[in-house]
């Protein structure tokens, strides 16, 4: 599995983004899918997984009510959509891929496969 995360870039505070992250194979439905970030100096950290029906989805406390995580199987893509973004946002996004089953995990261990990061700076 290959993955390929877009949509990161800068935006004011209050603002919103859209990230995506495209797939390769064919086993996409299969997998459950995490959001993870990591900002400089700091350790990565959980930000949205999904289940992968989209049936069932975790967020950390920091962005639930702000992030929206979803799947279009159809399309072999996972999004995250922000809103009301904060400058305590500003990260490098990871997009991640769990092989072992379709579950949604808040765990970076339960991840197999990660895609290359994508940076979101939002300005004060």
């Amino acid at each position: 599995v290959q993955l390929q995360a877009s949509g990161g870039g800068l935006v004011q505070t209050g603002g919103s983004l859209r990230l995506s992250c495209a797939a390769s194979g064919r086993t996409f439905s299969s997998h459950g899918m995490g959001w993870f970030r990591q900002a400089p100096g700091k350790e990565r950290e959980f930000v949205a997984a999904i289940n992968w029906s989209g049936g069932i989805t975790y967020y950390a406390d920091s962005v639930k009510g702000r992030f929206t995580i979803s799947r279009d199987n159809a399309k072999n893509t996972v999004y995250l959509q922000m809103n009301s973004l904060k400058p305590e946002d500003t990260a490098v996004y990871y997009c991640a891929a769990r092989l072992a089953d379709g579950r949604a995990v808040v765990t970076d261990t339960g991840y197999n496969y990660w895609g290359q990061g994508t940076q979101v700076t939002v300005s004060s």
